[in-house]
């Protein structure tokens, strides 16, 4: 009434298994005695009490599991598993005989035992999945859709009636009547009754006729509304002559209101007798009228108000509003702001402050690298300081930091990387959540330091993980496997003493030693392959440089030659007078070689001194 939370329920495994759907379980359908031995005689008023209030919640999950919650206990009651293998799409109680039905993206419908947990039955229910499940009135038929709807006899486990249903997957079943509308016929418990179905990305809801026979399949009528029905509710037509009223909440946050007796065969769609929508005053500050949109919409038992859900999912405020106007449309103008300040003044708080003696010191858990000295809290004096003075200003972030005595250069680090004892933090996580994002990130570092760090860094109980998750990586392909190579020759230097301490290494590790095999297997080969190829590269190489040198130009670019040699002879004679013997002998020598080399560079540029035309050109 005061729509406030009264209970909040976090399965364990919420992350890895969302919860997918759920359905209480019928009032009264508690279960037997089984687990927790023998139960109290319970006092008559408690028995009336118990009977009429509502408390075990099946939830199906993401991966296949039934979990079933009671909320007055606060805890899990039973885990159902075993019977789908894939997405639980919806669950469905049966009236009478706390049986429990599933049906799940693996294509099968399941019948649950809840008193003792197993799969009573299970059967194939679509070809592809099935998405939505509805028992009959009576409790002897089921109703079952992926994209066709077909009816299903409980006892034996058959097709008894085929409908062509919609293009898209159906999302919402129910049972529009309780007794068919001609009573002449006697009453077989599921002939002449009307059913709803409405599926998304689909803007009608269809109505379905059961015949007698099986020739037709197609809708008998339909209700069209302006975007995909999130919500639907109706009240069921008891009485031959009474309408179905029928709310739909679409995705766009509208409400629509149909009420048509259902009375056979209607060719065009029907539109709604009245759409409401939600919207904001508009008046303090921002002029403009924003829509809040509707969350959902039930038919109170007097089947003339509606409770209306709006807003927001985390804090929705649930309202009790009566429709009974001839108006096609209306536009309620409610302030959320102000009804959910008021909602969060009232909620009670439960949370205490402890009271700190100034004698005792406070350990503070921290991340290594991160480490605070924590002030005790000083004596009365300086509690007074805390209360600020209407003029005062507040303090900077910068000095409550400095306050705090964190050293903001430790901090923060160089260009943005994180550093390795973040590193090895992030590993761990990526490990725990087989996160590929973060292993991605952290298992592609080339630096030899970091992976060192890293592995060094990193607690005993990951090493064995993180193995499995490179000898993963090393079958893909050969640049990550060259990655994966250093972390591996690090991981057996640095744990080498923990590892050989594990009695079941070898199975362990066997994929890597049978990879390392492998490897190594093919090593000898590749290497004489490699080494004659090398050869063979290396001559064709080294004959294809022969064949590239240009050829050398032999003529001379320049030649000098003196006037005479007779003039060289007399210089040389002079000298040889000043000298001694020897010196002389010795120029002797020069002179000739002198002479006879420059006779050779003559006759190999084709000229002689017999020739004294050429000699004078060359001058």
């Amino acid at each position: 009434a005061g729509s406030r939370l009264q209970h909040e329920y976090v399965p364990s495994a919420h992350l890895s298994a969302a919860c997918t759907c759920l359905a209480w379980a019928p009032a009264g359908a508690r279960q037997t005695p089984g687990k927790d031995g023998p139960q109290r005689k319970k006092r008559k008023s408690e028995v009336g009490e118990v009977d009429k209030q509502l408390d075990i919640l099946a939830i199906g999950t993401a991966v296949g599991s039934i979990l079933l919650y009671s909320t007055v206990k606060g805890e899990l009651q039973s885990k159902l598993d075993g019977g789908h293998d894939s997405r639980v799409n919806c669950v469905r109680w049966h009236q009478d005989n706390c049986c429990l039905y599933s049906c799940s993206d693996d294509k099968h419908i399941v019948e649950w035992n809840t008193q003792t947990c197993k799969v009573k039955c299970k059967w194939k229910g679509d070809n592809s999945s099935v998405t939505c499940l509805c028992i009959s009135p009576d409790g002897k038929m089921l109703l079952s859709a992926g994209r066709t709807i077909k009816l299903w006899d409980l006892e034996t486990k058959e097709v008894y009636r085929h409908f062509t249903g919609h293009a898209s997957s159906v999302s919402s079943l129910m049972f529009t009547t309780v007794k068919p509308m001609n009573e002449s016929k006697p009453f077989d418990g599921i002939t002449g009754l009307y059913f709803l179905s409405g599926a998304i990305h689909d803007r009608l809801l269809s109505v379905w006729y059961i015949r007698s026979d099986r020739k037709e399949k197609n809708a008998v009528m339909s209700f069209t509304v302006t975007d995909e029905p999130t919500f639907v509710d109706l009240t069921v037509s008891e009485v031959k002559e009474e309408p179905v009223k029928l709310a739909v909440v679409c995705r766009d946050g509208q409400l629509h209101l149909f009420e048509h007796i259902l009375n056979g065969y209607c060719k065009k769609p029907l539109t709604s007798n009245c759409t409401v929508q939600i919207a904001t005053p508009g008046n303090d500050g921002d002029s403009t009228p924003k829509p809040v949109p509707i969350l959902a919409a039930a038919f109170c038992k007097d089947k003339q108000s509606v409770l209306l859900v709006y807003g927001n999912n985390l804090q929705p405020i649930i309202e009790k509003v009566s429709l009974n106007t001839s108006e096609s449309h209306i536009c309620l103008v409610r302030d959320i702001q102000k009804a959910l300040s008021l909602k969060t003044d009232a909620a009670v708080t439960k949370v205490k402050t402890p009271v700190v003696n100034s004698d005792t010191k406070v350990l503070v858990p921290g991340i290594p690298g991160h480490s605070t000295a924590v002030k005790t809290p000083a004596s009365g004096k300086e509690k007074k300081k805390n209360k600020r003075k209407p003029g005062e200003t507040e303090e900077s972030i910068e000095e409550r930091l400095g306050a705090l005595d964190i050293d903001v250069s430790k901090v923060k680090t160089p260009g943005g990387l994180p550093q390795t004892d973040s590193f090895a933090v992030l590993l761990v996580q990526g490990l725990e959540s087989n996160d590929a994002e973060i292993l991605n990130k952290v298992l592609n570092t080339r630096k030899e330091n970091i992976v060192k760090n890293t592995v060094a860094r990193m607690p005993i109980h990951a090493v064995i993980p993180l193995l499995h998750e490179l000898t993963k990586r090393l079958q893909g392909n050969p640049y990550s496997a060259s990655l994966m190579v250093r972390w591996l020759k690090s991981v057996f230097t640095l744990h080498a003493s923990y590892l050989s301490t594990l009695p079941d290494l070898i199975p362990q590790l066997g994929m890597l030693y049978q990879l390392m095999e492998s490897r190594v297997k093919t090593l000898q080969k590749l290497s004489r392959l490699h080494g004659r190829l090398f050869i063979l590269v290396t001559q064709v190489a080294a004959s294809q440089a022969g064949q590239d040198v240009p050829e050398v130009n032999q003529t001379a670019k320049l030649v000098y030659e003196d006037d005479s040699s007779e003039e060289e002879g007399s210089d040389d004679e002079m000298i040889a007078d000043k000298d001694s013997d020897e010196n002389w002998d010795e120029d002797d020598e020069t002179e000739k070689s002198d002479e006879q080399e420059m006779t050779v560079e003559k006759e190999i540029n084709g000229d002689s001194d017999l020739e004294p035309e050429n000699e004078s050109e060359e001058e």
